[in-house]
Protein backbone atom coordinates (compact mmCIF):
# COMPACT_ATOMS: atom_id res chain seq x y z
CA UNK A 1 0.00 0.00 0.00
CA UNK A 2 2.58 1.86 0.70
CA UNK A 3 3.94 2.29 -3.02
CA UNK A 4 0.77 3.47 -4.30
CA UNK A 5 1.10 6.38 -1.76
CA UNK A 6 1.22 9.76 -3.84
CA UNK A 7 3.55 12.56 -2.17
CA UNK A 8 1.01 15.47 -2.10
CA UNK A 9 3.84 17.35 -1.56
CA UNK A 10 6.21 16.40 -4.35
CA UNK A 11 6.84 18.88 -6.79
CA UNK A 12 7.01 16.63 -9.61
CA UNK A 13 3.70 15.44 -9.23
CA UNK A 14 2.22 18.46 -8.72
CA UNK A 15 3.42 20.04 -11.86
CA UNK A 16 2.28 16.33 -13.77
CA UNK A 17 -1.33 16.87 -12.14
CA UNK A 18 -1.42 20.18 -13.37
CA UNK A 19 -0.16 19.53 -17.22
CA UNK A 20 -2.58 16.25 -17.48
CA UNK A 21 -5.62 18.54 -15.65
CA UNK A 22 -4.93 20.93 -18.51
CA UNK A 23 -4.16 18.56 -21.27
CA UNK A 24 -7.43 16.14 -20.22
CA UNK A 25 -9.44 19.83 -19.85
CA UNK A 26 -8.18 21.13 -23.28
CA UNK A 27 -8.92 17.40 -25.55
CA UNK A 28 -12.55 16.62 -23.48
CA UNK A 29 -13.72 19.96 -24.54
CA UNK A 30 -12.29 20.25 -28.05
CA UNK A 31 -13.64 16.20 -28.18
CA UNK A 32 -17.14 18.03 -27.40
CA UNK A 33 -16.58 20.46 -30.03
CA UNK A 34 -15.49 18.37 -32.45
CA UNK A 35 -19.12 16.55 -31.82
CA UNK A 36 -21.17 19.73 -32.21
CA UNK A 37 -19.28 21.15 -35.21
CA UNK A 38 -19.37 17.97 -37.35
CA UNK A 39 -22.79 17.65 -36.48
CA UNK A 40 -23.50 21.05 -37.73
CA UNK A 41 -21.24 20.35 -40.66
CA UNK A 42 -23.06 17.58 -41.79
CA UNK A 43 -26.48 19.43 -41.46
CA UNK A 44 -25.37 22.55 -43.89
CA UNK A 45 -24.11 20.25 -46.47
CA UNK A 46 -26.96 17.71 -46.26
CA UNK A 47 -29.41 21.22 -46.51
CA UNK A 48 -26.89 22.71 -49.50
CA UNK A 49 -27.82 19.36 -51.42
CA UNK A 50 -31.55 19.58 -50.69
CA UNK A 51 -31.57 23.15 -51.20
CA UNK A 52 -30.15 22.27 -54.65
CA UNK A 53 -32.42 19.15 -55.19
CA UNK A 54 -35.46 21.49 -54.29
CA UNK A 55 -34.24 23.58 -57.47
CA UNK A 56 -34.13 21.27 -59.69
CA UNK A 57 -37.44 20.01 -58.67
CA UNK A 58 -39.56 23.11 -59.25
CA UNK A 59 -37.62 24.01 -62.56
CA UNK A 60 -39.09 20.66 -63.57
CA UNK A 61 -42.20 21.62 -62.64
CA UNK A 62 -42.45 24.72 -64.41
CA UNK A 63 -41.57 23.19 -67.51
CA UNK A 64 -44.02 20.67 -67.15
CA UNK A 65 -47.09 21.22 -64.76
CA UNK A 66 -48.23 17.88 -65.90
CA UNK A 67 -44.80 16.34 -64.40
CA UNK A 68 -46.08 16.91 -60.97
CA UNK A 69 -47.38 13.65 -60.25
CA UNK A 70 -44.86 11.84 -61.95
CA UNK A 71 -41.88 13.99 -59.94
CA UNK A 72 -43.18 13.37 -56.22
CA UNK A 73 -43.80 9.07 -58.18
CA UNK A 74 -39.85 9.48 -58.81
CA UNK A 75 -39.38 10.77 -55.83
CA UNK A 76 -41.75 8.46 -53.90
CA UNK A 77 -39.19 5.42 -55.97
CA UNK A 78 -36.06 7.13 -54.73
CA UNK A 79 -37.07 7.69 -51.44
CA UNK A 80 -36.39 3.83 -50.67
CA UNK A 81 -32.93 4.08 -52.58
CA UNK A 82 -31.91 7.50 -51.57
CA UNK A 83 -34.05 8.18 -48.29
CA UNK A 84 -35.31 11.33 -50.00
CA UNK A 85 -39.10 12.33 -49.78
CA UNK A 86 -40.86 15.29 -51.26
CA UNK A 87 -44.31 16.89 -49.87
CA UNK A 88 -45.90 19.49 -52.17
CA UNK A 89 -48.34 21.95 -51.48
CA UNK A 90 -49.66 23.97 -55.03
CA UNK A 91 -52.55 26.41 -54.13
CA UNK A 92 -55.25 24.51 -51.61
CA UNK A 93 -53.84 20.62 -53.32
CA UNK A 94 -51.38 18.71 -51.24
CA UNK A 95 -49.73 15.80 -52.41
CA UNK A 96 -46.84 13.72 -51.07
CA UNK A 97 -44.10 11.07 -52.46
CA UNK A 98 -45.56 8.91 -49.62
CA UNK A 99 -48.73 9.06 -47.57
CA UNK A 100 -47.71 8.62 -44.22
CA UNK A 101 -45.69 11.34 -44.30
CA UNK A 102 -47.88 14.10 -45.46
CA UNK A 103 -49.95 14.49 -41.95
CA UNK A 104 -46.21 14.17 -40.12
CA UNK A 105 -44.93 17.25 -42.56
CA UNK A 106 -48.03 19.24 -42.95
CA UNK A 107 -47.11 21.81 -40.30
CA UNK A 108 -43.82 22.68 -41.95
CA UNK A 109 -45.99 23.82 -45.05
CA UNK A 110 -46.80 27.15 -43.15
CA UNK A 111 -43.60 27.29 -41.26
CA UNK A 112 -40.96 29.76 -41.87
CA UNK A 113 -38.04 28.12 -41.37
CA UNK A 114 -36.05 26.68 -44.53
CA UNK A 115 -34.40 24.04 -42.88
CA UNK A 116 -35.73 21.74 -40.36
CA UNK A 117 -34.95 18.41 -38.20
CA UNK A 118 -38.00 16.39 -37.88
CA UNK A 119 -38.41 12.95 -35.64
CA UNK A 120 -41.30 10.47 -36.38
CA UNK A 121 -41.60 6.93 -36.67
CA UNK A 122 -38.02 6.26 -35.36
CA UNK A 123 -36.54 8.17 -38.06
CA UNK A 124 -34.52 11.43 -38.21
CA UNK A 125 -35.37 13.52 -40.66
CA UNK A 126 -33.32 16.93 -42.09
CA UNK A 127 -36.20 18.83 -44.71
CA UNK A 128 -35.68 21.37 -46.76
CA UNK A 129 -38.78 23.93 -47.39
CA UNK A 130 -38.68 25.93 -50.76
CA UNK A 131 -41.91 28.18 -51.14
CA UNK A 132 -42.19 29.41 -55.04
CA UNK A 133 -45.01 30.48 -57.72
CA UNK A 134 -46.09 28.27 -60.48
CA UNK A 135 -48.71 29.89 -62.69
CA UNK A 136 -49.48 32.48 -60.31
CA UNK A 137 -50.55 30.12 -57.57
CA UNK A 138 -48.28 30.17 -54.54
CA UNK A 139 -46.34 26.74 -53.87
CA UNK A 140 -44.39 25.31 -51.13
CA UNK A 141 -41.79 22.09 -51.95
CA UNK A 142 -40.82 20.34 -48.90
CA UNK A 143 -37.72 18.07 -49.65
CA UNK A 144 -36.43 15.63 -47.13
CA UNK A 145 -33.71 12.95 -46.18
CA UNK A 146 -33.34 10.30 -43.44
CA UNK A 147 -30.57 11.73 -41.46
CA UNK A 148 -30.42 8.26 -39.07
CA UNK A 149 -27.82 7.18 -41.26
CA UNK A 150 -25.48 9.95 -41.36
CA UNK A 151 -26.00 10.97 -37.61
CA UNK A 152 -25.29 7.25 -36.78
CA UNK A 153 -21.93 7.50 -39.00
CA UNK A 154 -21.07 10.63 -37.51
CA UNK A 155 -21.48 9.03 -34.18
CA UNK A 156 -18.91 6.26 -34.74
CA UNK A 157 -16.65 9.35 -36.49
CA UNK A 158 -16.68 10.89 -33.45
CA UNK A 159 -16.35 8.00 -31.14
CA UNK A 160 -13.27 7.16 -32.97
CA UNK A 161 -12.01 10.43 -32.85
CA UNK A 162 -12.20 10.38 -28.85
CA UNK A 163 -10.27 7.01 -28.99
CA UNK A 164 -7.59 8.44 -31.11
CA UNK A 165 -7.50 12.11 -28.27
CA UNK A 166 -7.94 9.68 -25.65
CA UNK A 167 -4.41 8.00 -27.15
CA UNK A 168 -2.92 11.37 -27.73
CA UNK A 169 -3.57 12.52 -24.42
CA UNK A 170 -2.27 9.36 -22.40
CA UNK A 171 1.22 10.22 -24.69
CA UNK A 172 1.18 13.68 -23.75
CA UNK A 173 1.10 12.75 -20.12
CA UNK A 174 3.63 10.21 -20.69
CA UNK A 175 5.53 13.05 -22.38
CA UNK A 176 4.62 15.44 -19.91
CA UNK A 177 5.85 13.07 -17.39
CA UNK A 178 9.18 12.98 -19.11
CA UNK A 179 9.85 16.70 -19.51
CA UNK A 180 8.64 17.17 -15.69
CA UNK A 181 11.63 14.73 -14.86
CA UNK A 182 14.01 16.51 -17.13
CA UNK A 183 13.32 20.05 -15.35
CA UNK A 184 14.00 18.79 -12.00
CA UNK A 185 17.21 17.55 -13.15
CA UNK A 186 18.66 21.40 -11.77
CA UNK A 187 16.70 20.88 -8.73
CA UNK A 188 18.49 17.28 -8.12
CA UNK A 189 21.87 18.33 -9.19
CA UNK A 190 21.37 21.44 -6.65
CA UNK A 191 20.36 18.86 -3.68
CA UNK A 192 23.67 16.81 -4.15
CA UNK A 193 25.51 20.04 -4.14
CA UNK A 194 23.93 20.74 -0.98
CA UNK A 195 24.76 17.13 0.07
CA UNK A 196 28.60 17.96 -0.66
CA UNK A 197 28.35 20.85 1.00
CA UNK A 198 27.18 19.53 3.78
CA UNK A 199 30.06 16.58 3.84
CA UNK A 200 32.52 19.61 3.63
CA UNK A 201 33.51 18.67 -0.37
CA UNK A 202 32.75 22.03 -1.84
CA UNK A 203 32.76 25.33 -0.20
CA UNK A 204 30.18 27.18 -2.30
CA UNK A 205 27.21 26.33 -4.70
CA UNK A 206 27.61 26.26 -8.14
CA UNK A 207 25.73 28.84 -10.04
CA UNK A 208 25.35 26.56 -13.49
CA UNK A 209 21.83 26.39 -12.54
CA UNK A 210 18.66 27.78 -15.14
CA UNK A 211 18.20 31.75 -14.76
CA UNK A 212 14.68 31.45 -12.10
CA UNK A 213 17.46 29.41 -9.57
CA UNK A 214 19.84 32.25 -9.46
CA UNK A 215 18.65 34.30 -7.04
CA UNK A 216 18.14 31.28 -4.71
CA UNK A 217 21.30 29.88 -5.31
CA UNK A 218 22.97 33.68 -4.96
CA UNK A 219 21.13 33.93 -1.22
CA UNK A 220 22.29 30.66 -0.20
CA UNK A 221 25.65 31.44 -0.95
CA UNK A 222 25.74 34.97 0.52
CA UNK A 223 24.12 33.01 3.88
CA UNK A 224 27.33 30.85 3.97
CA UNK A 225 29.26 33.77 3.37
CA UNK A 226 27.76 35.97 6.31
CA UNK A 227 28.22 32.36 8.60
CA UNK A 228 31.55 31.50 7.53
CA UNK A 229 32.35 35.45 8.59
CA UNK A 230 30.73 34.92 11.92
CA UNK A 231 32.56 31.59 12.61
CA UNK A 232 35.75 33.43 12.18
CA UNK A 233 34.92 36.48 14.29
CA UNK A 234 33.75 33.77 16.94
CA UNK A 235 36.97 32.18 16.33
CA UNK A 236 38.90 35.56 16.63
CA UNK A 237 36.92 35.99 19.77
CA UNK A 238 37.70 33.03 21.35
CA UNK A 239 41.46 33.16 20.58
CA UNK A 240 41.67 36.68 22.05
CA UNK A 241 39.94 35.72 24.96
CA UNK A 242 42.27 32.91 25.42
CA UNK A 243 45.39 35.10 25.04
CA UNK A 244 43.69 37.85 27.77
CA UNK A 245 42.87 35.33 29.82
CA UNK A 246 46.02 33.00 29.57
CA UNK A 247 48.47 35.45 31.54
CA UNK A 248 46.02 36.27 35.09
CA UNK A 249 45.31 32.40 35.29
CA UNK A 250 49.15 31.05 35.43
CA UNK A 251 49.67 33.68 37.78
CA UNK A 252 46.93 32.77 40.03
CA UNK A 253 47.68 29.09 39.51
CA UNK A 254 51.35 30.06 40.64
CA UNK A 255 50.51 31.38 43.09
CA UNK A 256 48.21 28.72 44.42
CA UNK A 257 50.66 25.70 43.77
CA UNK A 258 53.35 27.80 45.07
CA UNK A 259 54.86 27.23 49.16
CA UNK A 260 55.06 30.63 50.37
CA UNK A 261 51.98 31.65 52.49
CA UNK A 262 49.74 33.72 51.05
CA UNK A 263 49.82 36.94 52.97
CA UNK A 264 47.48 40.40 52.25
CA UNK A 265 49.59 42.08 49.79
CA UNK A 266 49.59 38.56 47.74
CA UNK A 267 45.98 37.94 48.42
CA UNK A 268 45.16 41.37 46.92
CA UNK A 269 46.99 40.49 44.19
CA UNK A 270 44.98 37.51 43.57
CA UNK A 271 41.59 39.44 43.76
CA UNK A 272 42.64 41.82 41.28
CA UNK A 273 43.76 39.08 38.62
CA UNK A 274 40.36 37.48 39.50
CA UNK A 275 38.49 40.58 39.16
CA UNK A 276 40.09 41.42 35.83
CA UNK A 277 39.50 37.36 34.67
CA UNK A 278 35.91 38.19 35.82
CA UNK A 279 35.57 41.86 33.44
CA UNK A 280 37.12 40.00 30.71
CA UNK A 281 34.61 37.36 30.84
CA UNK A 282 31.69 39.64 31.28
CA UNK A 283 32.54 42.11 28.56
CA UNK A 284 32.06 38.70 25.85
CA UNK A 285 28.80 37.63 27.80
CA UNK A 286 27.83 40.95 26.77
CA UNK A 287 28.60 40.96 23.64
CA UNK A 288 27.22 37.49 22.89
CA UNK A 289 23.82 39.16 24.36
CA UNK A 290 24.27 42.25 21.74
CA UNK A 291 23.88 39.21 18.84
CA UNK A 292 20.20 38.96 20.30
CA UNK A 293 17.47 36.23 18.91
CA UNK A 294 17.01 37.67 15.41
CA UNK A 295 20.51 36.88 13.40
CA UNK A 296 20.50 35.76 10.25
CA UNK A 297 17.42 38.28 9.14
CA UNK A 298 17.45 41.30 7.34
CA UNK A 299 17.54 44.37 10.02
CA UNK A 300 14.96 46.47 11.35
CA UNK A 301 17.10 49.38 12.48
CA UNK A 302 14.27 50.49 14.77
CA UNK A 303 13.54 47.19 16.42
CA UNK A 304 17.30 46.27 16.93
CA UNK A 305 18.31 49.75 18.33
CA UNK A 306 15.40 50.21 20.96
CA UNK A 307 16.32 46.22 21.94
CA UNK A 308 19.98 47.48 22.76
CA UNK A 309 18.98 50.66 24.52
CA UNK A 310 16.88 48.84 27.03
CA UNK A 311 19.69 46.11 27.36
CA UNK A 312 22.06 48.98 28.16
CA UNK A 313 20.17 50.63 30.30
CA UNK A 314 20.06 47.81 32.03
CA UNK A 315 24.06 47.11 32.19
CA UNK A 316 25.36 50.69 33.46
CA UNK A 317 21.71 51.53 35.36
CA UNK A 318 23.48 54.61 36.45
CA UNK A 319 23.70 55.95 33.25
CA UNK A 320 20.86 57.93 30.69
CA UNK A 321 20.96 55.99 27.00
CA UNK A 322 18.27 58.06 25.31
CA UNK A 323 17.43 57.02 21.52
CA UNK A 324 16.44 59.25 18.47
CA UNK A 325 15.29 57.89 15.46
CA UNK A 326 15.15 59.74 12.20
CA UNK A 327 11.64 60.17 9.99
CA UNK A 328 11.05 57.18 8.01
CA UNK A 329 13.24 54.47 9.70
CA UNK A 330 10.75 52.20 10.17
CA UNK A 331 11.85 49.64 7.34
CA UNK A 332 13.77 46.42 6.98
CA UNK A 333 17.29 47.22 5.61
CA UNK A 334 19.81 44.80 3.55
CA UNK A 335 22.08 44.44 6.40
CA UNK A 336 22.25 41.19 7.99
CA UNK A 337 21.02 41.49 12.01
CA UNK A 338 23.78 40.16 13.66
CA UNK A 339 26.07 42.66 12.13
CA UNK A 340 23.63 45.75 12.92
CA UNK A 341 23.25 44.88 16.30
CA UNK A 342 27.02 44.44 16.76
CA UNK A 343 27.76 47.31 15.28
CA UNK A 344 25.27 49.45 17.31
CA UNK A 345 26.47 47.50 20.57
CA UNK A 346 29.70 48.06 19.98
CA UNK A 347 29.58 51.71 19.98
CA UNK A 348 27.21 51.89 22.91
CA UNK A 349 29.11 49.83 24.75
CA UNK A 350 32.13 52.04 24.56
CA UNK A 351 29.92 55.14 25.35
CA UNK A 352 28.70 53.24 28.20
CA UNK A 353 32.31 52.58 29.64
CA UNK A 354 33.27 56.16 29.32
CA UNK A 355 30.38 58.33 29.73
CA UNK A 356 29.91 60.14 32.88
CA UNK A 357 25.77 60.36 32.57
CA UNK A 358 24.65 60.83 29.49
CA UNK A 359 24.57 58.42 25.92
CA UNK A 360 22.49 59.72 23.13
CA UNK A 361 22.25 57.73 20.16
CA UNK A 362 20.63 59.01 16.59
CA UNK A 363 19.59 56.58 13.90
CA UNK A 364 18.35 57.21 10.38
CA UNK A 365 18.20 55.64 7.21
CA UNK A 366 18.82 58.58 4.60
CA UNK A 367 21.41 57.33 2.21
CA UNK A 368 22.03 54.46 3.67
CA UNK A 369 22.68 53.38 7.43
CA UNK A 370 23.82 56.27 9.52
CA UNK A 371 24.50 55.85 13.39
CA UNK A 372 25.71 58.73 15.86
CA UNK A 373 26.19 57.76 19.18
CA UNK A 374 27.58 60.64 21.51
CA UNK A 375 28.31 60.35 25.51
CA UNK A 376 29.83 63.14 27.84
CA UNK A 377 32.45 61.54 28.83
CA UNK A 378 36.10 63.06 28.70
CA UNK A 379 36.64 62.82 24.88
CA UNK A 380 39.29 61.74 23.42
CA UNK A 381 42.53 63.55 22.38
CA UNK A 382 43.41 65.53 18.86
CA UNK A 383 46.28 63.17 18.06
CA UNK A 384 44.36 59.62 19.21
CA UNK A 385 41.60 59.82 17.09
CA UNK A 386 43.26 58.54 13.96
CA UNK A 387 44.08 55.65 16.55
CA UNK A 388 40.81 54.92 17.65
CA UNK A 389 39.75 51.36 15.75
CA UNK A 390 43.36 50.00 15.39
CA UNK A 391 43.00 46.04 16.32
CA UNK A 392 44.37 45.98 20.94
CA UNK A 393 45.31 49.04 20.87
CA UNK A 394 43.36 50.84 24.08
CA UNK A 395 43.20 54.47 25.40
CA UNK A 396 42.74 53.77 28.72
CA UNK A 397 44.08 50.26 30.75
CA UNK A 398 41.79 51.19 33.61
CA UNK A 399 38.36 50.21 32.46
CA UNK A 400 38.14 46.52 30.99
CA UNK A 401 38.21 45.22 27.64
CA UNK A 402 41.21 43.61 24.49
CA UNK A 403 40.90 47.05 22.34
CA UNK A 404 39.11 45.07 20.03
CA UNK A 405 35.62 47.05 19.86
CA UNK A 406 36.11 49.44 17.19
CA UNK A 407 38.51 47.30 15.52
CA UNK A 408 35.25 44.67 15.37
CA UNK A 409 33.42 47.47 14.22
CA UNK A 410 35.64 48.61 11.16
CA UNK A 411 35.58 45.31 9.65
CA UNK A 412 31.90 45.10 9.82
CA UNK A 413 31.37 47.88 8.34
CA UNK A 414 33.81 46.76 5.47
CA UNK A 415 31.56 44.51 4.39
CA UNK A 416 29.07 46.81 3.73
CA UNK A 417 31.92 49.49 2.19
CA UNK A 418 30.63 51.40 5.22
CA UNK A 419 33.20 53.97 7.07
CA UNK A 420 32.94 55.44 10.84
CA UNK A 421 34.21 58.40 11.59
CA UNK A 422 35.30 59.63 15.30
CA UNK A 423 35.03 63.29 16.45
CA UNK A 424 34.20 65.40 19.64
CA UNK A 425 30.30 65.10 20.68
CA UNK A 426 28.60 68.64 21.64
CA UNK A 427 28.19 66.36 25.26
CA UNK A 428 31.62 66.83 25.56
CA UNK A 429 32.75 63.27 25.20
CA UNK A 430 33.17 60.99 22.07
CA UNK A 431 31.40 61.37 19.08
CA UNK A 432 31.02 58.18 16.72
CA UNK A 433 29.36 57.77 13.50
CA UNK A 434 29.00 55.27 11.12
CA UNK A 435 27.74 55.07 7.79
CA UNK A 436 26.55 51.80 5.54
CA UNK A 437 25.20 52.70 1.90
CA UNK A 438 23.00 50.48 0.76
CA UNK A 439 19.46 50.92 -1.56
CA UNK A 440 16.48 50.38 -0.35
CA UNK A 441 15.84 48.23 -3.14
CA UNK A 442 17.78 45.69 -1.83
CA UNK A 443 15.46 45.33 0.84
Amino acid sequence: MSLLRIDRRSLRIRLLAWLSGIALLVTGLTWLLHGILLNDLARDFLGERLEREADHAIEQLRRDHLATARVLDSASRGFEIFHHLYVLRLGDEVSASHPRWQEALLPLLSSDESLAEVREAGQHLLVFRQPFTLNDQQGVLLIGEDFSQVEAGLHRLHWWVGGIAASLLLLLVVLNLLAVSRGMVPLSRLRHQLGELQAGKRDRLSLDVPSELDSLVGQLNRFMDEIDGRLQRSRESVANLSHALKTPLAAVIQVLRGSRPIDAARRQRLVERLEEIHAQLDVELRRSRIAGPNAGRLADPCRDANRLIEMFRTLYPAKRFTLEIAEGTGQRIPIESQDLSEMIGIVLDNAGKWANQEVHCVIGLEGGLTLRVEDDGPGVAEDDLARLGERGWRLDEAHPGYGLGLSILNQLLKRYAGKVRFGHSALGGLSVEIHAPFTLDAA
